[in-house]
């Protein structure tokens, strides 16, 4: 299902919440497969790599067992809900190279997740659900760890290949997300998360 025939319900109904809830559930579902073909998909890396992968890996399931766990104290489960599937179709569109999926999965669709979870906290905040905000708060700050690492291997692999990396994400945005990269673009997490300053004034003016 493709996002935009999902339907909307309003956070102040409960209903509504669980479904944000378990929109963000199935994210992080995607994200612990994601993580784990990562591991198993691209050989040859540094060990290191893998290491970190797996670390993703287990972090994201944390995050899933959080919101599942929550969703089902406010009476519906995981699989409750439609979910759309774009977070593993990039990962199928970016099978045939690690650099292409840790320039697109980790500093694209996952970086999305730092852009706009400050909003959805607020939007819990507004109804007094101070339950999601805390799981939120542990997601965002340790999502923006997974986003580095993600920026730390596309360095990496651009070092390895002698690609200038700051012209080579801009190429692969060109080549893959025709539509573009919504705002809000949240500065500050990305830049911890490994953006450049150059990648943000980009995202900024030409998205």
């Amino acid at each position: 299902m493709q996002p935009r025939e999902l339907p909307r319900r309003k956070i102040n109904s409960l209903e509504g919440r669980v479904s944000l809830l378990h929109a963000i559930c199935h994210i992080e579902f995607n994200a612990i497969n994601l993580a784990w073909d990562a591991v198993y998909r691209f050989r040859d890396m540094p060990v290191e790599y893998y290491s970190d992968w797996m670390k993703i890996a287990k972090e994201e399931a944390e995050h899933f067992s959080l919101l599942s766990d929550y969703i089902n104290e406010l009476g519906f489960a995981y699989g409750d809900f439609a979910a759309h599937n774009g977070l593993w179709e990039m990962a199928v569109d970016t099978d045939h190279d690690v650099l292409v999926r840790m320039a697109l999965v980790p500093r694209v669709l996952e970086a999305r997740g730092l852009d706009v979870t400050p909003g959805i906290m607020e939007k819990f905040a507004s109804v007094g659900d101070k339950r999601a905000n805390e799981i939120l708060t542990v997601i965002q700050r340790e999502e923006i760890g997974h986003v580095e690492i993600g920026s730390r291997w596309f360095r990496y692999c651009c070092e390895q290949r002698g690609l200038e990396h700051d012209k080579t994400f801009r190429d692969l945005l060109k080549q893959y997300m025709n539509s573009g990269i919504k705002k809000p673009v949240n500065h500050d997490a990305r830049l911890k998360a490994g953006f450049t300053q150059q990648e943000l004034d980009y995202l900024e003016n030409n998205m």
